[in-house]
């Protein structure tokens, strides 16, 4: 009795545990009514093999943004990341099936609140067992099966562009309306920026002509863990979105009432951002930069409903809307809250002793959105080299001038010490860090040792000491606030045209009287000025 009652006591003290761990993650109740929809009434556990069916991925087509192919491997890649994930996590003890804290721990051990170096460790992991399984060889060597053990080896320039690509399907997962079909993203810019931060040999690399496919350099899994964490820190939040995802579809299939097919849905991806600056590749690497709403509001544009909706967000781009700051107001006044901005620009770029013309994107985000103002202002702000090569600089701390957007001033003919008209980032007045004139022809890049405000680094490749000045070819603005901030600028205009139209209007009854009109009055002065007027009695 003494020996049964303890062994319930500590199987008690472990549900209990694995349940608190669980509940951590905001996950327990899904858990709870996946288990309880799997789980075979009479022996109380969930089929491990058919749970191993449920996570399994299956697609029709495979396409790649722009002109880039899908190798053949990766399809084969893809078939075994679902099995080899619930092998990994999802353990049975005394085999058969999994028991409600085998299923909740599979859990925790997968998705659980974790450290980020712990939570690549775990992913990588999974790559490494995918691949093997998939009859790939993999580099990557783990010391022990601990989550936090060190890793050794290297990471190839295919394995990065395959392991990259994993990460997107698991968080395209469940978000696309149309789930037998796959669209990647153009991840070129991240790839560089891997190969220029990981490899020694990546800073002599010609990144606007290289092909990556055809790049044989190994990333040390060292370098990479550390340009991953910096650079791209919550890519490893694809994993727990891609469980809950399978979870929540083997709930839908339960019920008989899976995702709505939207028909032509797996284009409206194709086409969201296709021809504009924020394609579905750059967007998904602005998101993984940091964690918090700003990063799903980025991933909309990423995974759109349906093609009505491809650039819902695009408050203003210069290719539709005309250049210059007048134009961009007109379409981002009264709109509240953060916005993306986006330059493509071209410019005199040196590379191995040659200077040529050279096109590279730039961006910054913009946290209270535009303001007129002839002075800096925010409270926080990121900037973006977003192509060729993919990098992010945060705020350092130090100062705080991180947007400045002034207009022409109305009403004031001379000012004896204007203001510089037009958009800037970080620095000092009149020596931005990042400024684009009034017109939207020229913008400005200097060395990053003129701004204390925004981290230190290259905006484009080979950017050099001296300032730069570039060709405005196209700029965009988009919004980041979901529904409310476009709801509240929408009140704005109405208000505005109303105001206008209001302004316009001329009260004619006012005028009806001769002898009370201003023009009898102005009249009746030129023609004789001196005459006294007489008094009404």
């Amino acid at each position: 009795m003494g020996a049964s009652s303890s062994t319930d006591n500590k199987e008690l003290s472990e549900k209990r545990e694995i349940e608190s761990l669980a509940a951590s993650t905001g996950a327990l109740p899904l858990l709870q009514r996946s288990f309880s929809k799997l789980a075979d009434p009479q022996t109380n556990t969930v089929s491990f093999q058919s749970f191993k069916k449920s996570f399994t991925l299956s697609y029709k087509t495979t396409t790649c943004e722009g002109d880039q192919t899908v190798p053949d491997s990766f399809p084969r890649l893809l078939e075994h990341l679902g099995p080899s994930l619930v092998d990994l996590f999802f353990v049975p003890e005394k085999g058969g099936g999994l028991s409600w804290v085998e299923f909740a721990r599979g859990y925790v051990k997968c998705c659980g609140r974790m450290s980020a170096s712990m939570s690549y460790n775990t992913l990588l992991r999974l790559f490494h067992l995918t691949a093997q399984n998939a009859g790939f060889s993999s580099k990557l060597e783990f010391e022990s099966d601990e989550a936090d053990c060190k890793i050794n080896g290297s990471v190839s320039t295919v394995d990065l562009i395959m392991f990259l690509w994993m990460c997107w399907t698991m968080s395209w997962d469940g978000r696309s309306s149309r789930s037998t079909d796959l669209f990647l993203p153009d991840i070129t810019h991240l790839i560089m920026s891997a190969l220029v931060s990981c490899t020694e040999s990546g800073t002599s690399l010609d990144v606007w002509d290289s092909d990556v496919f055809g790049l044989e350099l190994e990333l040390p899994v060292g370098k990479f863990l550390t340009w991953a964490l910096t650079t791209i820190p919550s890519l490893t939040d694809c994993l727990s979105h891609f469980c809950n995802s399978r979870l929540q579809h083997c709930l839908n299939a339960e019920d008989g009432s899976g995702p709505s097919k939207s028909a032509g849905g797996d284009d409206s991806a194709s086409k969201t951002c296709e021809n504009t600056l924020l394609t579905c590749g750059r967007a998904w690497a602005i998101s993984l930069t940091s964690k918090n709403t700003l990063s799903e509001e980025i991933l909309s544009s990423c995974f759109p409903c349906s093609s009505d909706e491809t650039n819902e967000n695009l408050l203003y781009r210069s290719y539709h809307h005309g250049k210059g700051m007048n134009r961009l107001w007109d379409n981002v006044q009264g709109y509240h809250a953060p916005i993306l901005l986006i330059v493509s620009a071209s410019g005199g770029v040196d590379h191995e002793a040659t200077s040529s013309e050279r096109k590279w994107v730039i961006g910054a985000i913009l946290q209270q959105g535009f303001e007129n103002r002839d002075t800096f202002y925010g409270s926080s702000g990121n900037l973006f080299s977003i192509s060729p090569v993919f990098h992010a600089f945060s705020s350092s701390g130090k100062e705080k001038n991180f947007a400045y957007s002034h207009l022409h001033p109305s009403g004031r003919v001379y000012d004896a010490n204007p203001k510089p008209v037009g958009i800037g980032f970080g620095g000092t007045q009149g020596n931005e860090r990042i400024f684009m004139d009034e017109d939207f022809a020229k913008i400005t890049i200097r060395h990053h040792a003129v701004d204390k405000t925004y981290q230190p680094g290259s905006l484009f490749p080979n950017q050099g000491y001296l300032p730069v000045e570039a060709l405005v070819l196209d700029v965009e603005a988009w919004a980041l606030g979901g529904k409310a901030a476009k709801e509240v600028q929408e009140a704005y205009k109405k208000r505005e045209e109303l105001f206008t139209d209001q302004r316009r209007k001329i009260d004619l009854k006012t005028f009806t009287n001769w002898e009370d009109s201003p023009e009898k009055m102005m009249m009746d002065m030129m023609g004789n000025p001196n005459a006294p007027a007489r008094e009404q009695r």
